[in-house]
């Protein structure tokens, strides 16, 4: 995009969030929304946590992977979505903390495929420490 309406994008993305029942299951919020970038948090809930405490794969995977395949639809044409062809995640310590942060990236934008990342952080009292990296490909669909 040449000249970005940030206001648009910001609505196009917060709009398809909110069709996210898995989002809402979580009760994730997206923080910032931005070309190329988009940062999603969520509360790490009793229901979401794995039997030592801490916060389940799965939580981190959801937040990083629609983080991420939100950065891609920033930076794609009205009336195109996207969705998720593959994703990798390297977890890289227990997601121990009150909420997860998800900040998704794109990486290099194309025309079939861009190409994504999103780190998740684990979060106490304001304090936070990396707990994931994701990696992966977005497919825009009509």
């Amino acid at each position: 995009m040449a000249d970005p309406d940030l206001a648009a994008i910001d609505r196009r993305i917060r709009e398809s969030f909110a069709r996210q029942s898995m989002m809402e299951t979580f009760g994730a919020k997206i923080l910032s929304v931005a070309p190329g970038a988009v940062v999603i948090a969520a509360p790490v809930l009793p229901g979401s946590r794995q039997q030592h405490g801490a916060g389940h794969a799965a939580l981190a995977f959801g937040l990083g992977d629609s983080a991420a395949g939100y950065s891609a639809l920033t930076l794609l044409p009205e009336g195109v979505e996207v969705m998720t062809a593959e994703m990798k995640i390297n977890l890289l310590a227990p997601a121990i903390g009150d909420r997860l942060i998800a900040t998704g990236r794109v990486v290099k934008a194309g025309r079939r495929l861009t190409i994504v990342t999103a780190e998740v952080e684990a979060e106490t009292d304001g304090q936070r420490k990396l707990v994931a990296l994701l990696q992966g490909t977005m497919v825009p669909v009509g």
